[in-house]
């Protein structure tokens, strides 16, 4: 029983007992000589406690300031931030959410987009949320954010009235999906904007300038975040819905659970996938399991004999063992992956091929490419501080070893991974493992551009986002992508199937490996309800403001 129903029960079973007290006394005799008596005053309820979630998280924070965030902040950034629009979980109704944004509209050619503002909205500093502060906000992120390159499109940003705002692009693209990207397009009071300016420092403390539900009352730097909810949010507020929202940094996931099984928290977002069974098997939690935004994929150096040749790269493609690396690295929360692109994200496609695992049909493609015994060595590279990537790495060396391949296997943190990546063609690795995801919810624009898109007109080929790290130039891929992606909004039927065949074309040449897309496990007490997961943001376990006691 909550406290508000210990309280009401209280007070019923006080009305009762006076009740039976005042039939009991109309009863009894009157004595005249007796004044009558007097009524005792009305008791006040005592006002309730607030509502608070505890909550255990592994998210640090590295900034505050939410136009240079581009990390696991953003798990609480979405609580205290918005953008204009909201993309909504695969297979929902509507496409988007409005936030700020009420309601917006496209020209025909794609490079005119025009976004009608909410009225009444309120910065939690005071300010008022129109026009103007949309384009500060915008243009402050295509100048210095962390995820800056999201607004390439577009050319400029304009004030049609108060609550009117006109984009205009260089060329279309699908700037709602843009719009409602996680990172760089959070809109900020502009008060806020003007006193990071002056003071870089200014969010440390932990004030903020969002129009979300919450906002930040407390930080302790590696320990504890306190968030309250703001009176003026714009959303309203219905009685159950939690009044603060205690955050402990927790790391250890084992550490989360032993939180979470002892009632220290509410919620925990990460429990060690070998010890979900525990709560599949409670009645008093639900276990949920969800496709995730991420996908774990290997590159193969192009540039580096024998894996210039597409032959080779698809005999080590075949050898592979795809479901004992998903039941060790992801311990069985993942499914193959179809290219690079996860699945439940634009553009996806089941009519993508795949390799299997078939050690004899990669002993004939290498005898077929001269290497009948294999006979080669390669330097495999991977995150030290990735406990998948260790942990599956070893299962290639050792399928490699049965077709005569030999493979060294070289953990680094990965910031020195990437460098050795970026640098020396003589010194760099032969093959690269990488967790990717999208910056927003396009992985055309995103994945099968940043990571396979080769420029330039000499090796490495390395484009703009420095991740296309099998140096791999295909002018027929680069095609398709180009015509792709410049026809996703004019024409998102062909876009769609440009798309799938440069996925194939990607499976067909073998510059990278796909592993496994992984999953996301949701542990959910039944006394919380309204946790719904969407994928789209896949840092942002929990949406404070859907949640509440369950009845």
């Amino acid at each position: 029983m909550n406290k508000k129903l210990l309280v009401l029960s209280l007070l019923l079973v006080a009305a009762v007992l006076m009740t039976s007290c005042g039939s009991a006394a109309t009863q009894a005799p009157a004595v005249a000589s007796q004044p009558p008596a007097t009524q005792a005053p009305t008791a006040i309820p005592p006002t309730p406690a607030p509502l608070v979630l505890k909550i255990a998280n592994t998210a640090n924070v590295t900034t505050w300031d939410p136009v240079l965030s581009f990390s696991t902040e953003a798990a609480y950034m979405a609580n205290v931030y918005e953008q204009l629009l909201r993309i909504n979980p695969p297979g929902s109704a509507q496409k988007f959410t409005p936030l700020l944004a009420q309601s917006w509209d496209a020209s025909a050619d794609g490079l005119t987009w025009t976004f009608h503002l909410r009225q009444g909205v309120k910065f939690h500093d005071g300010e008022t949320m129109n026009a103007a502060a949309v384009k500060k906000s915008i243009d402050a992120e295509r100048d210095h954010a962390g995820a800056s390159f999201i607004w390439a499109p577009v050319k400029s940003v304009d004030v049609v009235d108060d609550y009117t705002v006109k984009f205009t692009l260089s060329y279309a693209a699908p700037l709602d999906l843009i719009a409602s990207s996680l990172y760089g397009t959070w809109i900020v009071s502009p008060k806020a904007l003007d006193a990071v300016a002056a003071n870089p420092k200014y969010y440390d403390s932990g004030v903020d300038g969002g129009t979300g539900p919450y906002t930040i009352q407390s930080y302790t730097p590696d320990q504890q975040i306190v968030f309250s909810r703001f009176d003026d949010y714009w959303g309203g507020w219905k009685p159950g819905q939690y009044d603060k929202v205690l955050v402990n940094i927790v790391p250890e996931a084992t550490t989360q659970e032993q939180m979470l099984s002892g009632g220290q928290v509410d919620l925990a977002e990460r429990i060690p996938p070998q010890d979900l069974g525990n709560f599949q098997n409670n009645p008093n939690f639900t276990v949920d399991t969800e496709p995730s935004f991420f996908n774990y994929v290997g590159f193969f150096n192009t540039l580096h004999k024998p894996l210039d040749d597409p032959k080779v790269r698809q005999a080590l493609s075949y050898a592979i063992p795809y479901g004992d690396i998903i039941k060790i690295g992801a311990q069985g929360l993942g499914t193959q992956s179809r290219g690079p692109v996860p699945q439940g994200v634009f553009p996806w496609s089941p009519d993508v091929n795949q390799y299997t695992y078939d050690l004899a049909k990669a002993k004939q493609l290498l005898s077929d490419a001269g290497h009948p015994n294999g006979g080669f060595s390669i330097n495999l590279t991977y995150a030290s501080e990735n406990d998948s990537e260790a942990a599956f790495a070893p299962l290639i060396k050792d399928s490699f070893s049965q077709i005569g391949v030999n493979v060294t296997l070289t953990p680094m943190p990965f910031n020195q991974q990437w460098e050795l990546a970026k640098g020396d063609i003589a010194k760099q690795q032969d093959m690269f493992l990488l967790l990717y995801w999208p910056t927003y919810s396009d992985a055309g624009s995103d994945n099968l551009w940043s990571m396979f898109y080769g420029t330039g007109d000499k090796p490495p080929y390395l484009n703009a986002t420095n991740f296309n790290l099998s140096y791999w130039k295909n002018d027929d891929y680069n095609k398709l992508l180009d015509t792709a992606i410049g026809e996703e909004v004019t024409n998102p039927t062909d876009s769609q199937a440009q798309f799938v065949k440069a996925m194939n074309l990607l499976v067909d040449q073998a510059p990278g490996v796909f592993f496994y897309d992984t999953k996301a496990a949701f542990v959910i007490p039944k006394s919380i309800a309204g946790f719904k997961y969407n994928l789209n943001y896949p840092f942002v376990y929990y949406f404070f403001y859907d949640l509440h006691p369950a009845q």
